[in-house]
């Protein structure tokens, strides 16, 4: 038989679409119910790219599982359910790569459903679990890299904590430091809102004490590639 539009489980159940449902509702009860019917709807993978409208706002591409929409929507409750199930908190995708850390740390702080308080404990919950914290995903961009770009000052924080690497490059050579100071190319980040969360992710990283000189692959400090002179500021008073 040839698989369903929601992943190759669905030749078995039908219940699959029901569970990516409930997660994008939040309704706790339902999930519970569905895994206590069959524990492997956990480990389920998605066959079709679809993007999840509010209150998740993030793309579901081939192969991501139910535990990536429920780190993408900071279903906490839901994803621990589901790791209870069976769920990979490393499993990533085939084309993109990305796992369920990745998609936690992603966030629009200028979107009403943005919660960075879910946001920390859902990475809190797939790091306790055995998220790798350095995996990167296709583009070779750490779940760090997707925080700072995305403007979520407190995911940063809680990643950073947890040992993340600031100046560690992705595939374009690129460090979260440089990435924190330049125009990430997301939508919004011009927002007030992701502005202000740009600034205290800049401020955490020079209270961490990482260096405004550190060079990217192509020999580009992070003090260079600011270009904007309220960072240009904060850059300069850091050295003062």
């Amino acid at each position: 038989m040839t698989p369903g539009p929601c992943g190759e489980l669905a030749i078995m159940s039908n219940n699959f679409g029901p569970l990516l449902e409930a997660i994008e509702a939040d309704d706790r009860a339902a999930v519970k119910r569905l895994l206590k019917a069959d524990g492997r709807l956990a480990v389920a993978r998605v066959a079709k790219p679809k993007l999840y409208q509010q209150p998740i706002l993030h793309w579901l591409y081939q192969n991501d599982t139910p535990l990536h929409l429920a780190a993408a929507g900071y279903r906490v409750e839901i994803a621990r359910m589901l790791l209870d199930a069976g769920a990979d908190p490393r499993a990533a995708d085939n084309s993109r790569r990305g796992a369920p850390l990745h998609y936690a740390a992603d966030g629009y702080p200028n979107g009403p459903a943005w919660d960075p308080t879910r946001q920390v404990a859902m990475l809190a919950c797939l790091l306790e679990a055995g998220a790798e914290l350095r995996a990167p995903d296709r583009n070779g961009a750490t779940a760090l890299h997707r925080a700072v770009r995305t403007r979520c000052a407190d995911a940063v924080s809680l990643l950073l904590e947890a040992g993340a690497d600031p100046l560690l490059p992705n595939r374009s050579g690129t460090t979260p430091f440089h990435l924190a100071v330049q125009n990430s190319g997301r939508g919004g980040s011009g927002a007030a809102e992701a502005v202000a969360q740009q600034r205290r992710i800049i401020e955490t990283l020079l209270a961490r004490g990482v260096s405004p000189e550190a060079k990217n692959a192509q020999g580009k400090s992070v003090r260079d590639s600011a270009k904007s002179p309220w960072i240009c500021d904060l850059l300069a008073a850091s050295s003062g």
